[in-house]
């Protein structure tokens, strides 16, 4: 059966401080050029116990040390993981700015410029300067955003969301859902969304179509 008409709403679930959520953004922000879906992130916090101010941490490689297969997945996608992180972020404020950012309709820029922030910047995204930096590359009023920051106005809402994907079993991310049809947890390859796609039905943006 043909899908529908009408673009497939894909719900990306990830949080900022996960290096395989940055290569499934890549992957999903492939899809969104080529099928006929549009992306809604939802957030998620990768460890809740991280404190309000974040926690040191230890580099898990050393300058010498060979690519890993991750940096090496990196390299091919086109992004490029730091090494050397000391500190762990509390990603709340930074998926607060990502709600702001949805409503401006500025997610998309927002959220790649957030993971680029934290994993090739190595800037701590905890702190409201360097979320309001964000997202001021991203084509966001600084201003507007520093004062809905400051007002905690999208924390309810991003607390809520939250707890609807804990609710709802998710235990690993990247989690995309696919149109309330679909569920796929992981960084997966093109390959295995372009057999998602084609699995749903869902037409390439050129005009072709997939089977269900």
């Amino acid at each position: 059966m043909g899908y529908e008409a009408g673009p497939m709403q894909v719900l990306m679930i990830s949080d900022f401080v996960c290096p395989w959520c940055y290569l499934g953004l890549v992957e999903i922000e492939r899809v969104e050029r080529e099928y006929l879906v549009e992306v809604r992130h939802v957030p998620y916090l990768l460890d809740p116990s991280t404190p309000p101010e974040g926690k040191p941490r230890r580099p898990m490689t050393r300058a010498g040390d060979p690519p890993t297969e991750m940096e090496l997945r990196a390299e091919a996608a086109g992004i490029r993981f730091s090494r050397g992180r000391t500190w762990t972020s509390n990603s709340v404020l930074a998926h607060e700015g990502a709600e702001f950012a949805y409503e401006a309709g500025r997610a998309r820029a927002f959220v790649r410029e957030m993971f680029r922030a934290y994993f090739t910047e190595l800037e701590d995204i905890g702190r409201l300067e360097v979320v309001v930096g964000v997202g001021e590359r991203a084509g966001l009023d600084p201003g507007e955003l520093r004062a809905a920051l400051e007002a905690h106005t999208y924390r309810g809402r991003v607390l809520e969301a939250v707890g609807w994907t804990r609710e709802a079993g998710v235990s690993g991310v990247p989690t995309f859902v696919f149109g309330d049809r679909f569920a796929m947890s992981g960084a997966q390859d093109a390959a295995v969304f372009d057999a998602v796609m084609d699995r749903l039905g869902v037409p390439r943006r050129d005009g072709g179509q997939g089977e269900a």
